[in-house]
């Protein structure tokens, strides 16, 4: 089947960030990977014109494509299939739980733009512990950047600008697996990037368990502020107080002239606790 010149017809709008997908190959390793039942609802962002829609309709019993383009609409009507629900809307507006009442899997080829604010709105935020999106998820198959693909999957012992906010986002409610790079050419018109296919399985509970998800998401958003200074200072330019900050580290012993991208996830958690901790000592009693 020859998507390039399928794809040709189309004409792309470069301010949608659109980059079809054409080779067949990939596209079949996203339907492997994604691992469709007859039982599945499936939910794809960003469609386009429908080259993956025709081969996931094939196998879930539903597929919900949501495409913000309106020529994008018109040419997956032409699919007909009667498992197929086309939604004209920006996936940024879209609450799932108005869509369905199932567990749902996910398939997107995005926009690299908004890569992270679609992560937020599938996954919710760190300190999002009941988010209604991820409530009816079980699992993501998304393209992206093949840079963004390594930041998601990373850790405090990957390259520094690997590891980031973006790490613990997509980590924290979700098992990340980056599984298959795919080139420019494998898209018309061709990005000037490189790409990557990442599963995300999605967990009932977050990676941690702590007694305020808010301050956590604080205490990680300031240590990854100002990526040249130590995990001291980044904190002391979040707002925390020096002698709390002082204490913290020397009881977790933490280098107060540690880089913040040196820290795990889960050192984040007691960090943030002990901080929690030093801020509101429990008051002696008599």
């Amino acid at each position: 089947m020859n998507y390039f010149e399928r794809a040709k017809f189309f004409k792309t709008k470069k301010r949608l960030g659109q980059n079809f997908l054409i080779n067949p190959d990939v596209i079949s390793a996203i339907i492997e990977k994604a691992e469709i039942s007859p039982e599945d609802t499936v939910i794809e962002i960003g469609p386009g014109v429908g080259f993956v829609t025709e081969q996931l309709v094939k196998y879930a019993k539903k597929v919900i494509a949501i495409e913000l383009d309106e020529e994008a609409v018109k040419e997956l009507q032409k699919l007909d299939s009667p498992n197929l629900e086309i939604i004209h809307k920006d996936i940024l507006k879209t609450d799932f739980s108005e869509l369905t009442d199932e567990k749902v899997k996910i398939v997107a080829n995005i926009p690299y733009y908004i890569t992270s604010p679609i992560i937020a709105h599938l996954l919710g935020e760190v300190d999002d512990l009941n988010n209604k999106n991820r409530n009816l998820i079980k699992d993501i198959i998304l393209m992206v950047q093949e840079e963004v693909a390594l930041r998601m999957a990373a850790d405090e012992n990957s390259p520094s600008k690997q590891y980031g906010l973006l790490t613990i986002l997509s980590q924290f409610w979700a098992d990340v697996e980056v599984f298959k790079k795919v080139g420019r050419k494998s898209f018309y018109p061709a990005p000037k990037v490189n790409s990557a296919l990442v599963k995300l399985v999605v967990r009932e509970q977050p990676k941690l368990e702590l007694s305020d998800y808010k301050h956590f998401r604080k205490t990680v958003k300031a240590a990854f502020s100002q990526r040249r200074k130590n995990i001291k200072n980044c904190l002391l330019h979040g707002g925390f107080l020096k002698e709390n900050v002082q204490k913290s580290l020397a009881a977790l012993n933490i280098d107060e002239n540690i880089r913040g991208e040196k820290l795990s996830i889960e050192t984040f958690g007691k960090l943030s606790e002990e901080l929690l901790k030093n801020e509101n000592p429990v008051s002696s009693k008599d």
